[in-house]
């Protein structure tokens, strides 16, 4: 079988990609949050193969990608309309849905739940090849289970990319942090089991109430997982990692503030900016071989929810 690893998104290596999907390969995706490892969300080979090449375990759902809000039948038996309003306001972008799945969704997908978690992807390329493969496609963060996310090509982790059809290069994510992920199928009001690309402030802006946080522990412990990034530690670098107010003078880390050498780096002072480039600047701080990783601890206000997710969960014991 010819396997190409990393390729411009041309046309021809769009098709490439798209055929390799319907046999059954896994290729790398590009997305507005971070490259996904996608497979044919129907093909239960195809499945079992991207739970393995992460070593990911078997009650962490994947989340499904689709081209359009159009396709949600294809996933979810019933669309409430909260979600409705919230895949219209934010469709094609980093937002999650959890919703009542289709009977036959894989049940390695939805981890045995009833539910299913599905987006659409806010990228040319990720669009592109959910057109070309004419069905929707699972694509968790292309990284073994439980490390940094990759936000350039270049960061697949290179076991994992020897195990690829190919990887489409769509240049670095503008996100950076994964997904939000939404809970749309309580008889209650929504709720976030994951904060990410969209603010909760912009989520009830739409709804027109507060949408909550979940206990993501009660939620886990309830019955199998609605969604994926909801373990305690996630997203982590090998190097341990720690949280604190300051960082001292010959520390390796993130702070806000001018560096005091060269192995630290100063991050932007707004949480887009600063989401969008972290889990970049932790792989490259990650291959200096530094006995821990010091990371300023960001604002605690409403905008910076993302980012103190991704830091707690890094920082969290294995």
């Amino acid at each position: 079988m010819r396997r190409m690893p990393i390729l411009p998104p041309t046309a021809e290596h769009i098709a490439f990609a798209a055929a390799a999907l319907r046999r059954g390969e896994l290729v790398g995706m590009p997305t507005e949050t971070v490259y996904g490892l996608a497979a044919l969300a129907s093909d239960p080979v195809a499945v079992a193969r991207t739970f393995a090449a992460k070593r990911r375990p078997s009650d962490n759902p994947l989340i499904v990608h689709i081209a359009s809000a159009a396709d949600l039948p294809e996933v979810a038996r019933t669309v409430p309309p909260a979600a409705q309003a919230l895949a219209a306001a934010f469709w094609p972008g980093p937002l999650t849905l959890v919703l009542p799945r289709q009977p036959h969704v894989l049940a390695a997908i939805t981890a045995g739940g009833d539910t299913v978690a599905v987006r659409v992807p806010d990228h040319p390329v990720a669009l592109a090849l959910l057109r070309a493969v004419g069905a929707p496609l699972t694509a968790p963060s292309a990284n073994p289970f439980m490390r940094l996310s990759p936000t350039a090509a270049a960061d697949i982790d290179a076991d994992l990319q020897a195990q690829l059809a190919c990887t489409l290069d769509g240049g670095p994510c503008r996100v950076g942090l994964e997904s939000t992920v939404v809970d749309c199928t309580g008889p209650g009001p929504v709720r976030v089991l994951r904060p990410g690309g969209v603010p909760r402030i912009a989520l009830a802006a739409v709804l027109g109430r507060d949408v909550p946080l979940a206990d993501v522990a009660t939620a886990a412990a309830a019955g199998p997982r609605p969604a994926p990034g909801m373990y305690a530690r996630h997203y982590a670098p090998r190097t341990p990692l720690r949280l604190a107010e300051a960082l001292g003078a010959d520390d390796a880390g993130l702070c806000f503030g001018p560096p005091a050498n060269p192995r630290q780096v100063a991050m932007p002072a707004d949480p887009e900016s600063y989401g969008a480039s972290l889990y970049r600047v932790l792989h490259a701080l990650d291959a200096l071989g530094a006995r821990e990783l010091v990371v300023q601890q960001p604002p605690r206000e409403p905008a910076w929810e993302a980012v103190a997710d991704r830091l707690r969960k890094a920082a969290a014991a294995g």
